[in-house]
């Protein structure tokens, strides 16, 4: 039986991930010539062009899109077959992991995962990555080890996942604020000014979606970039902001946190990560890790309590 050049599944890994042959050429140190040579050869074992000239660069075709989901575990399954078996030692480990995550994550979970670190890893050193978008690009092309976010219909069908922990939304408000000098109903809760928390210029979301079943549509006067903005300008002002319990729980200390009056789903908050490092045993080090101090501060916070801004597990 005549086995396919392996090889293969290596060079057309690189030139996926790249979308370029000169790129993908001067990673696997080969000549451009070399590339496109090997392109040929891939084209001819597929039956199916791969990468296209569009303009000045080169597209991928729906039968590479198809394929680039699943080469690159393929890939990295084969190499950690003939990888020998490595023991972890995070104490003479020296790396840098990049964990793309919100502000609120840093600000309530960035000191005692450090702490960790410190301790047992001393030469591991974690980059925070900032979150503007929710797709998963940063982890497919390499430049983000690890992601902490809610999975949703942007991240990629082979992203692996792992839950953190469970948050929910609450209202927050300056203390004498009047909306919460009595009980907060779906009007008063909608009839109020409101900071909303959005990438986008507009509203939406569950929580708007909540409000115009009952009929109802919330005042927005600002949008903000983030949920530690919004929390922020609530404490100077007469707006309520509505964030997630657990990401804000240390930036809401001396305002009034409050249960939103609505049927709202809870917030599954995951780590999630790209099949190519899952066997990897640092990375696997750090995940546990990530996950271990995530569980420890939940506890700490207790059950959630939206009167006190406590997170669930």
């Amino acid at each position: 039986m005549a086995y396919p050049d392996f090889n293969l599944l290596i060079t057309l890994d690189v030139l996926l991930q790249e979308g370029s042959v000169a790129r993908a050429a001067k990673r696997l140190q080969l000549s451009p010539s070399a590339m496109s040579r090997a392109l040929a050869r891939l084209r001819a074992v597929t039956g199916d062009p791969l990468l296209v000239r569009a303009g000045r660069g080169l597209v991928a075709t729906p039968r590479a899109l198809e394929l680039r989901g699943r080469i690159s575990p393929l890939v990295e399954e084969a190499g950690a077959v003939l990888r020998p078996v490595e023991v972890l030692d995070p104490a003479r480990l020296r790396r840098t992991f990049s964990l793309r995550c919100h502000e609120g994550f840093v600000q309530n979970f960035g000191a005692p995962l450090m702490a960790r670190l410190s301790a047992q890893a001393p030469a591991v050193r974690l980059h925070f990555l900032s979150k503007p978008a929710k797709e998963s690009g940063p982890l497919r092309d390499g430049s983000a080890d690890m992601e902490v976010g809610v999975v949703g219909g942007s991240t990629g069908p082979e992203i692996k996942t792992q839950a953190l922990f469970r948050d929910r939304f609450v209202g927050v408000a300056r203390a004498g604020h009047p909306l919460v000098a009595r009980e907060v109903t779906p009007q008063r809760y909608a009839a109020a000014r409101h900071i909303l928390v959005s990438r986008r210029a507009s509203g939406g979301g569950p929580i708007d979606e909540a409000l115009g079943g009952l009929g109802l549509r919330r005042q927005i006067a600002t949008i903000v970039s983030g949920f530690s903005i919004a929390v922020a300008l609530a404490a100077e002002s007469d707006l309520v902001a509505s964030v997630p319990a657990r990401h804000t729980l240390r930036q809401r200390e001396g305002l009034v946190s409050f249960a939103l009056p609505l049927d709202l789903p809870e917030l599954a908050v995951s780590l999630l990560w790209h099949p190519r490092l899952d066997a990897d045993p640092a990375h696997r080090w750090l995940r546990a890790l990530v996950r271990e101090v995530c569980l420890a501060e939940a506890k700490k916070a207790g059950p959630l309590d939206p009167a006190e801004g406590e997170a669930a597990l």
